[in-house]
């Protein structure tokens, strides 16, 4: 013992009998307690910085060792050290120290209740609640927010209303828990019979009523609480331009923008990027440029935010140059930037480009994320490699219901049927409810597949148990499934007893079986349902002129040409396209503007010889004018497709795969002669329509020749 120490130690040795009372009370000698609690005392704030210190850079076994060698660590410490556990997932450490405080108060019970809450354990929080002496509003609120966090909003609405005292935080989480579990009648209910408000208060009512869809009536909130002379936060605003991003509202998001700058938040990271989706919602990609040009940046969310609006926007090249210039910047991409660039590569077809990012990708290790794989099912899907989609959807680590549909729906327009059916008996051994889209893919692999008894049994299952999830591309689906069969008078009759009213898509199904059978009866009902609910629908005048023509009745085609020109309607012109090293080179039929058409129409002519070596003879039902027959042999060799087809031959390497897309469906006649041009060359080809992938192998197809 040192002197100093000495020296207090006899101070308290003399002081009255009053203090040895509490000594003896402690078991403790009086003059050891005194030197013990002095030397605490003395080195208190050095045992708080090093406990601190300890916890922010989580060590907690040494931040223990701190508190263990402090001789009476004072509430504080105790609570600072269970807050420590709490929040580091080690909730069983901090009860047990809990439980050995020797003095607990107001502020270590609610911590406690606090850390069980975040930690998932709410059975315990509300012993220590129901056990806590002298319980305050925040205690009270603390657990109304647990009960809330968990989704019970029953019992936390009871809990508020038994509160005996109630502050604005209170009010508050009551109105959030509302907004958040979709009651939103109630928020504004409970808004209105608050006391007193504060900005908090403001903001959750115009963020819940934006999240829950009511963006107008968000924007009316902010309007009443600028009237109202409530001072923004930099979080309001960012609130308001989010809602004023989802209704397009771009007068009163520019005046916010005002705000915004007048207020000092123009560099607040949240507020940026809000100003750069609501820019990019309201079609001004150049405002947003300017945002984000305001300056450096180094933010993720940003750059995200940037490409994710020029994908918006359908600018998918500009939105590939601010990935590409992300990762030159050495702006580490997260998922959603992967998502958006996926999505951009989707809309170019840009296969290639999609390997790229999926490859990069792969080097951060977010390749079996699964907003980033299932990002990835659906450009491999667009882009024609169903394989790869596979692939990526068998590397996500934890799959949701949209990877399972991604897949589903995607293996579906690939024709991949039994693929489709050994998914889906996956999915449900995976325990993973299907959806309306679930049983769409599953409806449409039939269709593609011509399962027409397995499309029954669905579409009943559908119907029958499933009788909230059915829905109008249902029954689409199974009006095509019935169609293609030739059970055309069948389907008509499902449209007729539908539970919900058809729509001119349905009809079309119809009656685009109709063309493939050649049935007239039915067909020239279907146009009737049609124009009666779409007037200018030019599908259904083409569609049936095209069985006028099948069946050499030109002068019904010479009339329906004449109605669609006094209509003013024009028929969508067919092209094909293929994207070779990220240009896109389009065709129209008989086109010769291509720089290489002079190679093109040598490689078709080369294979117009090839093709009658194999016995090829054209199908001249599908030459759609009233022409010579040679010159309608000539019409058939020279459609869109085929001249796509045979640049994709002169343009890539020996035995590589060549994928072509069109915009309409694939011409029937086409259809057989590129069978026999993919034997021919010893190729694969893939041809995408405007309902299906077709792969091209060895003289067949895919599709089974059921399309």
């Amino acid at each position: 013992m040192n002197k100093s120490t000495v020296k207090i130690s006899r101070a308290f040795i003399q002081k009255p009998k009053q203090s040895n009372t509490l000594f003896q009370y402690l078991n403790l000698p009086s003059e050891s307690f005194t030197t013990i609690s002095c030397n605490a005392n003395s080195h208190s704030p050095k045992y708080k910085f090093l406990l601190s210190d300890h916890l922010k850079n989580r060590r907690l076994d040494e931040a223990r060792e701190v508190l263990n060698k402090i001789p009476f660590p004072g509430v504080h410490l105790y609570t600072m050290m269970i807050d420590g556990y709490a929040l580091n997932h080690r909730l069983d450490d901090a009860i047990q120290l809990f439980e050995k405080m020797p003095v607990r108060d107001t502020v270590s019970w609610n911590s406690m209740i606090k850390g069980c809450l975040n930690g998932g354990d709410l059975i315990t929080a509300k012993k220590l609640f129901d056990e806590m002496p002298g319980r305050n509003v925040v205690s009270w609120t603390t657990m109304v927010n647990g009960y809330l966090q968990f989704g019970k909003i029953e019992v936390a609405e009871r809990l508020f209303f038994e509160m005996p005292v109630k502050d604005v935080a209170a009010w508050n989480s009551m109105i959030y828990g509302y907004l958040k579990s979709g009651r939103v009648d109630e928020a504004v209910n409970l808004f209105r019979k608050m006391p007193s408000r504060n900005v908090i208060s403001w903001t959750s009512m115009i963020d819940g009523l934006d999240y829950n869809g009511r963006n107008d009536e968000a924007l009316i909130f902010y309007k009443k609480m600028v009237g109202f002379g409530v001072k923004l936060s930099s979080n309001t605003l960012s609130c308001v331009l989010k809602a004023c991003a989802n209704v397009m509202a771009l007068h009163l998001g520019v005046q916010t923008h005002c705000q915004v700058v007048k207020l000092g938040f123009s560099f607040d990271e949240f507020i940026c990027t809000s100003l750069l989706t609501f820019y990019a919602n309201c079609k001004q990609m150049e405002n947003a440029c300017k945002v984000f040009n305001e300056q450096l940046h180094g933010n993720v969310v940003k750059w995200t935010a940037l490409l994710t609006g020029y994908g918006l926007n359908h600018k998918h090249e500009s939105a590939l140059m601010v990935f590409g210039d992300m990762i030159r910047m050495a702006v580490l991409p997260n998922q959603s930037s992967f998502t958006s660039a996926l999505n951009s590569c989707s809309g170019l077809e840009a296969l290639d480009k999609g390997k790229e990012i999926h490859a990069v990708s792969v080097k951060l290790g977010l390749d079996s994320d699964v907003f980033v794989g299932n990002s990835l099912i659906v450009m491999y899907t667009v882009c024609g490699s169903i394989n790869d989609a596979v692939a990526a959807f068998s590397n996500i680590g934890e799959k949701n219901v949209v990877s399972w549909n991604s897949i589903i729906v995607g293996s579906a327009k690939h024709g991949q049927g039994k693929l489709v059916l050994t998914l889906f008996s996956r999915m449900i051994r995976d325990e993973v409810d299907p959806d309306e889209i679930s049983f769409m893919g599953l409806l449409s692999a039939c269709s593609h597949s011509g399962m027409l008894q397995k499309a029954r049994c669905f579409f009943e299952y559908i119907s029958r148990y499933k009788s909230t999830a059915i829905k109008l591309q249902h029954y689409v689906c199974m009006v095509d499934v019935l169609g293609r069969c030739g059970k055309l008078e069948e389907a008509e009759g499902l449209i007729k007893n539908m539970q919900v009213k058809p729509n001119s898509i349905v009809w079309l199904a119809l009656l685009s079986a109709c063309r493939m059978h050649s049935n007239l009866g039915v067909a020239e009902r279907a146009v009737k349902s049609i124009l009666d609910l779409e007037p200018n629908c030019s599908a259904a005048y083409v569609l049936l002129s095209n069985i006028y023509a099948s069946a050499g009745k030109w002068s019904d085609v010479s009339r329906m040409r004449v109605r669609m020109k006094q209509a003013g309607i024009v028929k969508q012109l067919g092209c094909s396209w293929v994207i070779l090293r990220g240009v896109r080179h389009e065709f129209v039929c008989a086109d010769r503007s291509h720089p290489l058409s002079e190679k093109i129409y040598q490689k078709l002519d080369w294979l117009g010889g090839k093709l009658k070596e194999f016995g090829y003879v054209p199908d001249e039902s599908f030459a759609l004018q009233d022409v010579e027959d040679e010159q309608k042999q000539e019409m058939l060799l020279y459609h869109s497709e085929r001249l796509a087809v045979a640049f994709g031959l002169v343009t890539t390497a020996e035995g590589s795969t060549i994928t072509v897309m069109k915009n309409l469906r694939a011409c029937g006649n086409c259809h057989s002669a590129i069978k026999l041009i993919a034997k021919i060359v010893g190729r694969e080809i893939i041809v995408r329509d405007s309902t299906r992938f077709h792969h091209f192998r060895n003289g067949m197809c895919s599709c089974g020749d059921y399309w």
